[in-house]
């Protein structure tokens, strides 16, 4: 059961790192403050970022889970 779980967590870590790693970065800077709040006030669709997101903290729940319950196991 525990080499099954670890095998889990491995390929949720993975996916995880896939997932980070396919977003776009965000704006720093005061420049960026400025234009990154127009855009996202003036801009009402979901595109690929907010499902990145919102698959990023789903599957960093799922680590986080498996890493708690293989560390009672």
């Amino acid at each position: 059961m525990a080499i099954f779980l670890t095998v889990i967590q491995v390929i949720s870590a993975l996916f995880l790192i896939c997932v980070v790693l396919l977003q776009s970065g965000k704006s720093a800077g005061l420049s960026g403050a400025i234009a990154g709040g127009a855009d996202t006030f003036l801009s009402k669709s979901k595109g690929l970022d907010d499902k990145l997101a919102k698959m990023t903290k789903w599957v960093a729940l799922v680590f986080v889970l498996l890493t708690f319950i293989l560390n009672l196991i």
